[in-house]
């Protein structure tokens, strides 16, 4: 990755990230802070209060070990070698579900929204789905995450389901939305 200062952000994988030893290291704090300023901006990405650092390391840290092998990818998004958003899938645990992978997290920095990050960040792991031979890759949003949603329909993703006020925050209930795109019927 150059020094220099650019305007489009650099997509980079798991590989990419961990040639850069100055991005690797700040990589788990700088998700902590995209994580925890969305999460208490009302954000849906699966916590109600924002999670810890320890909480976003061990989590990463358990992206990274599926990446390693081979079951999962990682994307991440840096403006000027600071990260701006990342994104990850991760392949189903059980036997009978091992073809198939869920993309389990985008998310974009709210200074780096409507920019095109979400966007490439899933495109890019869409492909990596593709090329891991993944035959269904599914994923699950609230449903009041309209924008979210829009982005995964233009991308291919058809719902499967919706399960009604499913979602609590507080007394506040929302559908949970299923989606995906079935590589099985693409040619």
């Amino acid at each position: 990755m150059t020094s220099g200062v650019t305007h489009e952000p650099v997509l980079l994988d798991a590989e990419g990230l961990a040639a850069d030893r100055e991005l690797e290291a700040r990589f788990a704090e700088s998700a902590h802070r995209i994580l925890a300023d969305l999460v208490g901006g009302g954000a849906a990405l699966g916590w109600v209060e924002p999670p810890s650092p320890d909480e976003v390391a061990g989590l990463l840290g358990h992206v990274v070990s599926a990446v390693r092998a081979g079951d999962g990818a990682l994307r991440v998004a840096y403006l000027d070698r600071r990260l701006v958003g990342f994104g990850y899938w991760l392949r189903y645990g059980r036997p009978t579900h091992r073809p198939h992978a869920d993309l389990e997290k985008i998310a974009v920095a709210a200074s780096a929204q409507r920019r095109g990050i979400g966007r490439s960040l899933t495109t890019a792991l869409i492909d990596d789905a593709r090329a891991a031979g993944i035959e269904v890759l599914t994923l699950d949003a609230r449903g009041d995450n309209t924008h979210a949603l829009a982005l995964y329909r233009s991308l291919g993703f058809v719902e499967y389901g919706r399960l009604p006020d499913f979602v609590a925050v507080g007394e506040r209930r929302y559908d949970k939305v299923f989606s995906m795109v079935d590589f099985r019927r693409q040619g």
